[in-house]
């Protein structure tokens, strides 16, 4: 973004409006506090929330809107408190900005999962501002919420981790679905699928995608490296892999049937939901008589969430990407609610230009 000089501190991009069209804001983040730290934005990424929250599909949407939450830069400023961070530092910032940090999910660095959690935009901080998000020039954080980057994960690879990442990095680790040899399958095929996939061969496992559309078969063997693909709308593909899986992740948002998922699993077998259908419906036969468990899982917390940007970086495994400017982002949006990206898009925040 351009670095002249305004009466505001940062510049960003905003809807104003359930219509979601981002356009130039100007803004003032507040002033460096003890615990916090001043980032200057080099990339963020475009994830589905942000439709979400930008045109107020929940109905709380506190305009403007400053969408982002898979937030990297650098450490420009430090509060005087701050300890495990020094100006010059590679950053990341996720989903979450505040927290009560005093209950036992943020005494176990859970903090995704306390009730006083602060969303990165559009949430009303405990200072009583509202949040704004990574569609920005800089950002001030309390340090707690900083993730360090290893210096061998490229910092426009390491924004989309921040949300699709660790969305399926976090409930994998739960379910320990980190057990070499056994057999996952991932259903849907967008910025949270593929990152499923890739950590699955990380792990060691044989992954299996499960997808409506045949024209996902070449990138999911060829591209991401699955082990085997199934079209999940042809009943005899699904029966020739009837509980064969140890673990599923979910991954789609769109409505669809468990019944015919939840049959390809072993006994004891695992199902994950980190999509957001409008509703759940399976029979209990499919829960009870195989001794299956099912779950639903968002984010995760530093602890998890600093341990999966290391095993990222020690591992190689990077997100697929496509790099955009700020201007482009109403066209990236469109074509993310059209699933028309492989796999996230990630705005190049330090080279754009209002």
């Amino acid at each position: 973004m351009s670095s002249e000089t305004s009466p505001a501190n940062c510049r960003g991009w905003a809807a104003r409006d359930p219509s979601g069209i981002l356009s130039p804001i100007e803004f003032n983040r507040r002033a460096v506090a003890n615990d916090d730290v001043l980032i200057k934005i080099t990339h963020c990424g475009v994830c589905y929330a942000d439709v979400i929250w930008t045109r107020n599909v929940l109905g709380d949407c506190k305009y403007p809107v400053v969408p982002g939450h898979e937030i990297v830069g650098t450490v420009k400023e430090v509060g005087a408190n701050v300890q495990h961070l020094k100006v010059g530092d590679d950053v990341a910032v996720g989903t979450c900005v505040n927290s009560c940090r005093d209950c036992d999910y943020c005494n176990e660095e859970n903090e995704s999962c306390c009730v006083k959690r602060v969303h990165t935009y559009n949430a009303l901080d405990q200072d009583g501002t509202i949040t704004k998000g990574g569609y920005s020039s800089s950002i001030v954080v309390h340090e707690r919420y900083c993730y360090k980057i290893p210096d061998t994960l490229p910092k426009h690879l390491a924004a989309p981790l921040l949300c699709a990442g660790i969305t399926v990095y976090s409930p994998m680790m739960r379910h320990n679905m980190n057990q070499p040899g056994k057999s996952l399958g991932v259903i849907g095929l967008g910025g949270l699928g593929h990152m499923a996939v890739l950590f699955g061969k990380a792990f060691g496992l044989k992954v299996t995608v499960l997808s409506t559309s045949i024209s996902k078969k070449d990138e999911a063997l060829s591209l991401l490296g699955a082990d085997n693909f199934v079209l999940s709308s042809d009943e005899q593909q699904m029966k020739a892999i009837a509980k064969s899986l140890d673990f599923i992740i979910d991954t789609a948002s769109g409505d669809h049937p468990f019944d015919p998922y939840m049959s390809l699993l072993k006994t004891f077998g695992a199902y994950v939901l980190v999509g957001f259908p409008s509703e759940v419906k399976f029979s209990t036969g499919s829960l009870l008589f195989g001794l299956n468990t099912i779950s639903g899982s968002r984010g995760g917390g530093t602890k998890v969430t600093q341990e999966m940007l290391e095993f990222c970086a020690s591992n190689k495994l990077y997100p697929k990407v496509e790099i955009i400017p700020i201007q482009y982002a109403n066209e990236a949006i469109e074509r993310l609610i059209k699933r028309d990206v492989k796999y996230r898009f990630v705005i190049d925040i330090e080279n754009s230009q209002n």
